[in-house]
């Protein structure tokens, strides 16, 4: 399935690359953690969708850090 003759890998693809952007420019940490984290998740799943197993576990481990982050590690 196509849309404006991308792929929905490479659509998802670039999905993850806006939400890892966008969260570079915010200022707040806790907002940052988690755009970055559906930037993260989005990569994992164009990962998979490849298969590219460094993009997985990149993309894996960085969202396990923001996780603890934002859930275990709270102030």
């Amino acid at each position: 399935m196509e849309y404006f003759n991308t792929s929905i890998t490479e659509l998802i693809g670039y999905a993850a690359s806006l939400g890892v952007l966008l969260s570079f420019f915010m200022k707040e940490i806790r907002r940052l953690r988690i755009v970055n984290s559906i930037g993260c998740l989005l990569f994992v799943i164009y990962g998979a969708m490849l298969p590219s197993i460094p993009i997985i576990i990149t993309n894996a481990a960085i969202l396990g850090v923001n996780f603890y982050y934002l859930l275990i590690r709270r102030k």
